[in-house]
């Protein structure tokens, strides 16, 4: 790697800026070409754009239109405090003035090549090259054409794509797998049990209070300087419904936490405080996660095991009857921080199925995350591949 050369951008691609025509001339809006902004740039391809606009417009005005060749990058926007996005493009589009499109020229640079480069650069790009306003951010005149990067030879060039384009090849079948299995259990649960709210098939129902076995509240203490070995959990690592352990801050440097304090593997979480839409969030601790510690916004519901199977439970305080309630019972005045009390959701009421058809529901379900979870293993080993290969490559 150390003999490629390192050019600058503007030494193997033309950069070019976009426009936008006039909006008060409907007809150059009635078109079929797509008229890409920042709003269009959420995905790794652009095939197509909210808006588009006629040929005419792009001939009278400072839109132009480039082929699938080029790449194009956002730089101006408010979203470059935090994401640098860059897309490939899946058919001629047009831009606008948000937008750079760069095109790589002589033959040298796989447009693929060029995508990762971007990409593997993000961190820097964002670091060094964001001129920062109140509201706008935008990229620093000339800092795009100065940008210098390894070149390496055309067949390298495409080794590399190949393995980044599998890496997020993983990752989108994972995606669509956690996303299928979401919609699959909640199906599951509607045809086994039915609706909690209208009980069609007569469960008897019981306040939570009769099958809660414990309830057990963290600690609220501010966050430390980083030197702890223990990370107090924040409200979003559970308000997804999915457990996410890297929402956490760091513990107070030399604290001590309460043994009862630590997250387990299978702890049944519960937001007691959030916004309104989200007081109440329910997820399921997987894996070891010993380190990570209960805030006092989140409580560890203990079930009654011989009465309730906890992957049951989730699925019932995730319905929209039961959030409902929540919502309904929560006291605060303000949507934005809502509060429900252990005496509120004990008295809810819920259908409580028979233990044995609990069980088999959450059995099933289990099968069904399982190749979630096997999947996640997977992005986890491409994810690190790809980032070691990034920053081998680009630096």
């Amino acid at each position: 790697m150390s003999a490629w050369p390192i050019v600058r951008l503007s030494d193997v691609t033309t950069l070019s800026s976009g426009g936008t025509p006039s909006k008060a001339n409907a007809a150059f809006w009635a078109g079929d070409i797509p008229w890409v902004s920042p709003k269009d740039m959420k995905t790794a391809c652009v095939v197509d754009a909210e808006d588009k606009i006629t040929r005419a417009a792009v001939d009278e005005s400072a839109a132009r239109v480039v082929g699938t060749s080029s790449v194009l990058a956002v730089v101006r926007s408010g979203i470059l405090a935090h994401t640098f996005p860059v897309a490939t493009i899946a058919r001629e589009v047009a831009f606008n003035q948000d937008i750079k499109a760069i095109t790589p020229k002589n033959g040298s640079l796989l447009p693929a090549y060029l995508y990762w480069m971007l990409k593997g650069q993000e961190a820097r790009i964002l670091s060094i090259g964001v001129k920062k306003g109140a509201t706008v951010h935008s990229l620093s005149n000339g800092f795009l054409e100065a940008l210098a990067f390894p070149l390496p030879p055309l067949e390298e060039q495409r080794r590399i794509v190949g393995l980044l384009d599998r890496a997020a090849e993983v990752r989108r079948r994972a995606d669509a797998a956690r996303a299928k299995a979401r919609t699959i259990i909640p199906a599951l649960f509607l045809e086994m049990f039915g609706d909690p709210a209208t009980n069609p098939k007569g469960w008897s129902r019981q306040r939570l209070g009769e099958v809660i076995d414990g309830i057990v509240g963290g600690k609220n203490i501010e966050a430390g300087k980083g030197s702890s070995p223990y990370r107090i959990l924040k409200v979003s690592a559970v308000t997804s419904g999915y457990f996410r352990p890297d929402e956490a801050k760091p513990a107070p440097d030399q604290y001590q936490p309460m043994p009862e304090h630590h997250i387990r593997a299978g702890d049944f979480l519960f937001s007691r405080a959030n916004t309104s839409a989200l007081v109440g969030a329910v997820a399921i601790v997987e894996g070891d996660a010993s380190s990570l510690l209960l805030p006092d916004k989140i409580w560890r519901i203990e079930w009654r095991r011989e009465v309730v199977e906890p992957r049951f439970m989730y699925s019932t305080l995730r319905s929209s009857e039961v959030r409902r309630v929540f919502a309904q019972v929560a006291s605060g005045t303000s949507d934005s921080m809502k509060n429900i009390s252990q005496g509120k959701l004990r008295s809810i009421e819920v259908p409580i199925p028979p233990l044995s058809l609990q069980i088999d529901f959450a059995q099933q379900a289990e099968c069904i995350e399982a190749t979630a979870r096997a999947l996640n293993a997977a992005v986890t080993k491409a994810d690190a591949m790809a980032a070691a290969l990034s920053a081998e490559v680009f630096g």
